[in-house]
């Protein structure tokens, strides 16, 4: 569960729809901004290299899966 330390504010991880609408979009840009926003820049930059990574590789994994 994300804290925010200046703020002291918990947010919950959001629960994303089945059809992912723009709603759903606006919830993950909220969570990831409570997530972010008290990093320093190297920290943030770190925390979306890692993830990205993260995605990138799990899309190469579904990718061969189909093949």
């Amino acid at each position: 569960m994300p804290y925010s330390r200046r703020s002291g504010i918990i947010m919950e991880k959001p629960i994303l729809s089945p059809d992912f609408t723009v709603d759903d979009i606006h919830k993950l840009r909220e969570y990831n901004y409570y997530l972010t926003k008290d990093m320093e820049p190297q920290e943030r930059r770190s925390y979306y290299y890692e993830r990205g990574r993260a995605f990138l590789k799990e899309m190469e994994e579904r990718k061969l899966q189909k093949v």
